[in-house]
């Protein structure tokens, strides 16, 4: 690949990020015209949308097969029962509804995409801040927020932490005893910003009319069968990759999808097309779009010079480059779509392990998983600043996508600034808490070598 051509790709990327950051043009627009740009100069062929592609399908099933078992879910009348409970375990204070929305938040983040949650519970937030006479924004906001942070709970939380863990093969159970500790840390960091970064809400009180009767279930039939699918698909998650057909998270997504939409024909509850007219196409178009300039990115090669030039700055201090990749990331997600910048940075990093000859060279083949101890802060440090520099801007992840494109059907437009004074403060943070993780796990492990 000649200069010209190395300049010409990235000055596409830096485009379409300026793009989506001075708001110029609708976002998915502006991902897929740089795609399109780049085929016509010839600089993306077949072959890179297929790599693209390989790449992608895996994050991209887990969001749609979330997106369509959120959508039937939603049909089953619960989350109208949960926000008339909600709004009453406020007691009308505005400090309540807060932290309350972090302990709703983040135990279904750990078990559904991060997206998948934000569409799941916005009817519920919304109707509650609007109850007590509040911004939704701020709140759905947090959501966004929480859901992303809470994504590292799990393997399966956030495309990206997934997205990391399947590269290197570590399993649901394994994630829980080596990762969750710091995404429950990350969830609990949020809680102390809360005053500074939503004062109104949090002195908030309201008086709260009087009880009315919870709203009736209709169809239990359909309920019934609707909560299984998700208890189906809860199990697969946990247990999936060991029984002997080795059901990966996203096979589990497609697999849940599927059984819901079954559940929602054989209710007859609404057809078919009209759950599928419902799902968030336009997250899903501009992930993949970004998946494929990631891709042309990675085709310069300037990720795997950047590797050989980190082995050459650091050698083999792995517990440093861990933290480097830990800052770099998360400032790259902060401005970037976090699952295609993890796509990329996993090139660089195993081309780092090989030159520090962590590994041998068979380690940057697809489908190598024998990657020693020391090696595991080090990627880690990739989840944690993926993970939660994606909170940083409204597009460092999908759920803030999500959460903003729901406030905007709401009539509230979410602006790139409004967005980054809460992400901000909660990503500096998070960060700090991210690095103080991975220097203990890398004692940690040192000390049992």
């Amino acid at each position: 690949m000649s200069a010209l051509d190395i300049w010409l790709i990235v000055g596409v990327f830096a485009g379409v990020i300026l793009l989506i950051a001075f708001d110029a043009i609708d976002m998915m627009v502006a991902a897929l015209l740089g795609v399109c740009v780049l085929i016509v100069l010839g600089l993306l062929e077949r072959s890179d949308l297929q790599e693209a592609s390989k790449v992608a399908g895996g994050p991209l099933a887990l969001l749609f097969g979330g997106m369509v078992v959120a959508r039937v879910l939603a049909r089953t009348g619960i989350f109208e029962r949960l926000g008339e409970v909600f709004l009453r375990a406020t007691g009308g204070s505005g400090k309540r509804y807060l932290l309350l929305l972090v302990a709703l938040v983040a135990p279904v983040c750990a078990l559904l995409p991060n997206a998948t949650a934000v569409i799941l519970l916005a009817p519920v937030i919304i109707g509650v801040a609007r109850s007590l006479r509040a911004d939704f924004v701020g709140p759905m906001i947090l959501a966004a927020l929480v859901s992303n942070s809470a994504g590292m709970l799990t393997l399966v939380g956030d495309p990206a932490t997934f997205l990391v863990g399947s590269a290197i093969g570590l399993s649901f159970i394994q994630y829980l005893q080596q990762v969750s500790l710091g995404g429950l840390l990350a969830v609990l960091a949020i809680l102390p910003l809360l005053p500074l970064l939503m004062p109104d809400i949090w002195r908030l009180r309201v008086p709260l009319p009087a009880k009315t009767p919870l709203p009736r279930i209709e169809r239990k039939g359909f309920v019934t069968f609707a909560l299984l699918v998700l208890v189906v698909m809860v199990a697969l998650f946990l247990i999936g990759e060991s029984l002997p057909t080795h059901i990966v998270p996203p096979a589990v997504a497609i697999i849940g999808a599927t059984l819901a939409l079954l559940v929602i024909h054989g209710a007859r509850v609404e057809p078919v097309d009209a759950v599928l007219r419902d799902i968030d196409w336009k997250t899903l178009v501009f992930l993949g779009a970004i998946f494929v300039l990631v891709q042309a990115f990675a085709k310069t090669g300037l990720l795997q010079g950047l590797s050989l030039q980190l082995y050459d700055w650091f050698g083999a201090e792995l517990t440093l480059v861990a933290l480097l990749l830990l800052a770099g990331i998360g400032l790259l997600s902060s401005l970037l779509a976090n699952i295609p910048v993890v796509a990329a940075a996993l090139v660089m990093t195993k081309g780092y392990l090989v030159a520090a000859e962590a590994v041998p060279e068979v380690a940057l083949a697809a489908g190598f998983t024998d990657w020693p101890a020391a090696t595991l802060p080090v990627f880690i440090a990739m989840m944690f600043g993926a993970t939660l520099g994606g909170n940083a801007t409204l597009v460092g992840a999908s759920a803030n996508i999500v959460s903003v494109g729901i406030c905007a059907t709401q009539g509230e437009r979410v602006s790139f600034m409004r967005f980054a004074r809460y992400g901000v403060p909660i990503m500096i943070v998070q960060l700090s808490i991210g690095a103080v993780y991975v220097l203990a796990l890398s004692r940690s492990l040192r000390l049992t070598e």
